[in-house]
């Protein structure tokens, strides 16, 4: 039975500082990095077949950390970030021969970028909530439909981040293949909304620690089997 292995990057820079980050691309801070080496050891009795991240830096640092620091999780493959090829500053990175069984392909794809801020991105979030009132930060946070200014709803990331799932990932897990994603709390909410059948109430109820590996096992028919955090 194929893992899918979903993990929230490790602490940002901009986490550490309680800022709005969305589309923001700031690296892992020392405590991120740190994080993700320990989720590397969690994960020690795992082998991934392939990795799926987004296009974000600390999303990509946090994968390859976690497939890097302990070298079994990758089964003797060395990961090889495949960059697209109709993006116009790709340079031929995929053009070269050997064994791709013996690579283990980091797929980049904004399809699973946090979802977008707006308006609010860079700032304090409890500055913000100061300036525009708790309650209505606490909304254009946690609510489901509700999008801050400029920005993007949970139900608009739900919007291009399932179908990614459904496209890419699941016919990797349906033939056995065992997947990591590292991403970012919206859009993992939101693949983990998908996946477990939670109403708009319950996801926004759910939250995901820094760096806090989530097994599902998934069947052949894509349904889940059974769950584990390794807190």
């Amino acid at each position: 039975m194929a893992k899918l292995i979903l993990i929230r990057h490790g602490q940002s820079l901009w986490n550490a500082e309680n800022k709005f980050t969305g589309w923001v691309d700031v690296p892992l801070g020392e405590q991120g990095r740190a994080e993700a080496t320990i989720a590397s050891c969690k994960l020690k009795d795992y082998r991934v077949r392939v990795c799926f991240t987004s296009m974000l830096f600390r999303a990509i640092e946090t994968a390859i950390v976690i497939l890097t620091e302990v070298n079994d999780i990758c089964d003797g493959r060395i990961p090889i970030i495949k960059h697209q090829a109709d993006d116009e500053n790709w340079h031929g990175w995929d053009k070269y021969k050997g064994d791709r069984e013996q690579e283990l392909p980091v797929y980049l794809t904004a399809r699973l970028d946090e979802r977008y801020y707006g308006e609010l991105q860079g700032l304090n979030k409890a500055e913000t909530a100061v300036k525009f009132g708790q309650e209505q930060v606490h909304l254009w946070r946690r609510s489901y439909a509700v999008a801050p200014p400029g920005g993007e709803s949970l139900a608009d990331t739900v919007k291009r981040t399932v179908p990614f799932f459904c496209d890419r990932i699941l016919p990797h897990l349906i033939t056995g293949d065992n997947v990591l994603v590292a991403a970012h709390g919206n859009s993992l909410r939101a693949i983990i909304k998908h996946l477990e059948n939670l109403s708009q109430e319950e996801i926004v109820n759910v939250e995901l620690g820094t760096a806090i590996p989530i097994i599902y096992d998934i069947d052949a028919h894509g349904q889940i089997a059974n769950k584990v955090i390794l807190n």
